[in-house]
């Protein structure tokens, strides 16, 4: 990895927003997954979860290669994402339209934040509204009452980083240096990354310059038996 990419993965690292997190219930198209993946880089959310009952393939075309600089999540059920979000102290916002929804401008988003967003054709789950603090909606004029998921997920999100940018929240690097280091050897080495997970090791440290800091013994044991086969970036 050069010195230059290196920085600029490390710009970018300074601006994620690690209590921000967008959730998918039951998203069944996987290009409106890989468009919110790029929605969430594009903001600096950084963890994104989603709900399947079995895991679809990321359109890597659609998201442009997003999936290599966020934080997926996996859930089974709706339950086990809104468990994940309380502990954390999120507070839990529902795109639904009820009697007691808001408009989605009117929400604090400085907060830390999860925003739920329900399968296409049926919306979110009841499990999903009951368990949310706030049902959220993006007010419409025409005949349709509904937008695509991703295109109603970019106009919240950046609603958030609008709010998030005015109080200063993107000025002060907020992301933990032990995921910065997952995500600068898994985004600058990903020969490497895959090497390491199918040998069971643990990654090597990232220096400064964005080279790998890691004793000859790590070195030897990725040698072995692909030497000819892997080129180090």
């Amino acid at each position: 990895m050069t010195p230059e990419r290196y920085h600029r993965i490390r710009q970018m690292l300074a601006l994620r927003q690690p209590d921000l997190a967008v959730c998918l219930e039951k998203v069944h198209k996987p290009h409106n997954v890989a468009a919110m993946m790029r929605n969430c880089d594009a903001v600096g959310a950084h963890h994104l979860h989603v709900i399947w009952n079995t895991r679809h393939e990321i359109r890597s075309g659609t998201s442009v290669g997003s999936q290599n600089w966020l934080k997926l999540h996996t859930h089974h059920t709706t339950q086990s994402a809104i468990d994940t979000f309380k502990r954390q102290k999120m507070q839990i916002l529902v795109t639904h339209l009820s009697d007691s929804a808001v408009d989605f401008r009117q929400i604090d988003y400085c907060r830390p934040t999860a925003i739920l967003f329900g399968q296409e054709k049926y919306g979110a789950t009841e499990e999903a509204r009951q368990a949310a603090d706030q049902h959220i909606v993006i007010p419409m004029q025409g005949m349709v009452q509904s937008l695509n998921v991703s295109v109603a997920g970019a106009l919240i999100l950046y609603e958030a980083q609008r709010q998030r940018q005015q109080a200063g929240l993107y000025k002060v690097p907020r992301l933990d240096e032990q995921e910065c280091q997952r995500i600068l050897f898994e985004g600058g080495y990903p020969r490497l990354k895959t090497l390491c997970r199918i040998k069971g090791l643990d990654y090597p440290q990232i220096d400064e310059q964005g080279q790998i800091s890691a004793p000859q013994s790590w070195w030897q044991r990725m040698r072995e038996n692909h030497a000819s086969s892997m080129k180090v970036n």
